[in-house]
């Protein structure tokens, strides 16, 4: 079976993006105040294997890239979703197909994208219908969380910059009691630390 994971790019303090300025609309605005939590998309020499325009540290691109390969399908949040501008009628990831999770309608929904509005378990579910053997990839804090809370994560990966926001909007929201994390990959490169973790069962 598909295996379901969440790689996020989160600053020391757990934030996956900052502050809005004042009056800013929530509609694509994206990280906020804290782009330089993706300045490692751009600060190497390697160009990325599966999104173009992206030039990584060596160590980072074969990393990010490994991931990349997995992903089948994607579920996002409600508010990823707003805050990335519908993802431009597309997804994250280039040719995996996006499931947006609302508790409401979502406007802009394309044909390249599945709204679903009755849980994580049935999103998750569909997600992995369609990514036919590959993985599901879980983007946004709402969502993990939620996933998490369902027993539905196998792996939790942080690209953790060395930077402390202050605030933004945190990575974890509820969370159940408690949830066992074993490290088993450890990776430095230049302006991140990729930490990849398994949920222990």
């Amino acid at each position: 079976m598909s295996r379901v994971f969440s790689a996020h790019a989160v600053s020391v303090d757990g934030f996956i993006s900052g502050s809005l300025s004042e009056g800013q609309d929530a509609f694509g605005s994206g990280l906020g105040d804290a782009s330089m939590l993706f300045d490692w998309y751009f600060g190497g020499d390697t160009s990325s294997a599966s999104f173009d325009g992206f030039t990584l540290s060596e160590p980072s691109a074969r990393f990010f890239d490994a991931l990349a390969a997995r992903v089948g399908a994607t579920v996002a949040g409600r508010t990823t979703y707003e805050h990335s501008a519908h993802f431009g009628g597309g997804g994250p990831h280039p040719t995996a197909p996006l499931f947006v999770l609302s508790h409401r309608p979502a406007p802009g929904i394309t044909a390249a994208q599945t709204l679903v509005t009755t849980g994580i378990e049935d999103a998750v579910a569909a997600a992995r219908e369609a990514a036919a053997g590959k993985d599901v990839a879980l983007m946004g804090g709402g969502v993990l969380s939620s996933a998490l809370e369902a027993g539905l994560v196998d792996e939790v990966i942080l690209h953790q910059v060395p930077v402390i926001l202050g605030g933004g909007r945190p990575l974890f929201h509820r969370l159940p009691a408690h949830v066992d994390l074993r490290l088993t990959q450890t990776i430095p490169a230049p302006g991140v630390t990729h930490l990849h973790y398994e949920v222990a069962r």
